[in-house]
């Protein structure tokens, strides 16, 4: 069981379900004049607090980590109310500019939270156009807590499995205790492995990292593409630091003002409206596995999720079947993708769950979406980052009478996804009291740290910042439409871009004419005219 919103990870889940592995580009020669270390900003120092000083002055020296690629560490605080405190290292990886008129750098985040950066630079030439490679350094980092940079770590990955195989919609008391026992069990394992770190891997600390990588990087403004949840990082970044803004784009946006349970219940419409356009494929084929009417159709997906909580379906690994949370995992990856890409492959996975009691495909899918190896590893630390950032993010707690009483309109948003995410809420509050428990923090309210950011935030108002270009899709399955709405409309120089698809974010999803208005934006500052609406 995941906590909170599923924000989604843009390209480690288009990638995986399309049958491809995440390998680096060929890069050929790199320019001869690309610098082995970053000078920082001119003016690195100005406005800040003098005791931040050595991390915004830091010289970054580069090496050589193969296929024409750069990589390097940066140093920030633990904790920024503390910067005489520890310190944790952020890993970057760097695509040097192609061509010789470079504009700067290009900080990049694919979503999550969890997410590699690193990861996502690797793929630099299916993160931007080649235009913008010509004239960017692509820098991806992954923040704070995740995979190369100072980890979080809770559970073993046969622990991992089993958190995340657990009955995510309890029936009865005694299921709410065991739900409630499982994520203290995450709990007590990230305070034990990762205690002083926990409380400070908040989004308000990721985006104030941004601000020492841009002056680290020699970049007087931040240029950034954020994805995702990656559009959280980036909205904060503006709310903090509205001066420092270049050019922002944040695709796919996440509402900073909505509470846990808001972001839950705009997730359970979300992944509705996806499956509504799955649905109205499927009734056009002359196999579709749900049926040929809506009503039946949901009733049966329904129908799964629950046979899948009573009895877990078969596999072909006979130690592990499909449980009622990995089927829904594996049913919500198809729905990312458009659908020549997702479609067919869910359909056939239905089928053979409904038909067969055969979960191995839908197994498959869940595990792409988890990022699981066939041998039992998982890549990277994305599925206990999720858990605590979003917590840490919003904190706010839910009891198990509150959840039950939300769930009438959780189910009424959804009748197949909404059961799944209306028990988020009691997932943060069980984590919170395991971490309290264990005396992570320091306290006995591990989210409250002078860093932490309020829940539901206020309203990003970035007040004197450059343009900024909020990319939304109509039927964006994981971040709904109406939250890029709200998000441009709260930023002061905030611009919408819309996307007339049902694709999770728009960039280089498949639009010519997405794709030419952000180029148009990152390389000359161009923002589109404010209504701006594309279909292909």
């Amino acid at each position: 069981m995941r906590l909170r919103v599923l924000a989604g990870l843009a390209v480690a889940a288009a990638v995986a379900a399309a049958g491809c592995s995440a390998e680096p580009e060929d890069r050929g020669s790199q320019p001869a004049d690309v610098p082995d270390r970053s000078t920082p900003a001119a003016d690195a120092t100005v406005g800040i607090d003098p005791a931040l000083a050595e991390f915004y002055t830091q010289e970054l020296e580069w090496r050589d980590c193969g296929e024409g690629y750069q990589c390097t560490t940066a140093t920030v605080p633990i904790d920024y109310a503390e910067p005489g405190g520890d310190t944790l290292e952020l890993a970057l990886l760097r695509a040097p500019a192609t061509g010789d008129e470079r504009l700067g750098s290009l900080l990049v985040n694919p979503g999550g939270p969890g997410a590699s950066g690193v990861e996502y630079a690797q793929l630099a030439g299916s993160v931007v156009t080649e235009q913008v490679r010509e004239r960017y350094d692509i820098v991806g980092f992954d923040p704070r807590g995740v995979a190369e940079s100072t980890p979080i770590d809770c559970v073993d990955d046969a622990d991992l499995d089993d958190y995340l195989a657990a009955d995510p919609t309890p029936d009865d008391d005694a299921e709410i205790v065991e739900m409630e026992e499982s994520v203290q069990d995450l709990a007590a394992g990230c305070a034990a492995r990762s205690g002083d770190l926990v409380p400070h891997v908040g989004t308000a600390d990721v985006a104030r990292d941004l601000d020492v990588l841009r002056a680290a990087l020699g970049d007087e403004k931040l240029n950034y593409l954020g994805k995702s949840y990656g559009t959280f990082i980036g909205a904060l970044y503006a709310d903090q630091f509205p001066d420092r803004v270049g050019r922002l784009v944040l695709d796919g946006a996440i509402d900073p003002t909505l509470s846990g349970d808001d972001l839950g219940l705009g997730q359970a419409r979300g992944f509705e409206r996806a499956l509504s356009t799955f649905l109205t494929w499927c009734f056009d084929q002359d196999n579709c596995a749900l049926g040929a009417s809506e009503d039946d159709a949901r009733a049966t997906l329904a129908g799964l999720l629950q046979q899948a909580d009573q009895e877990p379906l078969a596999t072909d690994d006979e130690n592990r079947p499909l449980t009622e949370s990995l089927a829904f995992y594996g049913i919500i990856l198809p729905l990312y993708l458009t659908a020549d890409e997702g479609y067919e492959p869910l359909n056939e996975a239905l089928d053979l769950a409904l038909t067969e009691d055969d979960g191995t495909l839908l197994m498959t899918f869940a595990d792409l979406y988890l990022e699981r190896n066939s041998d039992g590893t998982y890549n990277g630390n994305a599925n206990e980052v999720i858990s605590v950032v979003n917590c840490m993010d919003h904190p706010e707690s839910a009891t198990a009478e509150q959840a039950r009483a939300g769930l009438a309109e959780f189910t009424e948003a959804s009748q197949v996804f909404g059961p799944f995410l209306a028990w988020g809420g009691l997932g943060c509050s069980a984590l919170a009291a395991g971490l309290a428990e264990a005396g992570a923090g320091g306290g006995d309210d591990p989210t409250a740290t002078p860093s932490a950011s309020p829940s539901p935030h206020p309203p990003v108002t970035a007040p004197g910042a450059d343009p900024i270009l909020v990319v939304g899709t109509t039927g964006d399955p994981a971040t709904p439409y109406e939250w890029a709405q709200a998000l441009a409309e709260q930023l002061s120089s905030g611009a919408l871009l819309t996307y007339d698809s049902t694709v999770h974010t728009a960039y280089l999803a498949g639009s010519d004419c997405i794709d030419d208005a952000v180029d148009a934006y990152l390389l000359a500052g161009t923002v589109p005219d404010d209504g701006t609406s594309c279909t292909s």
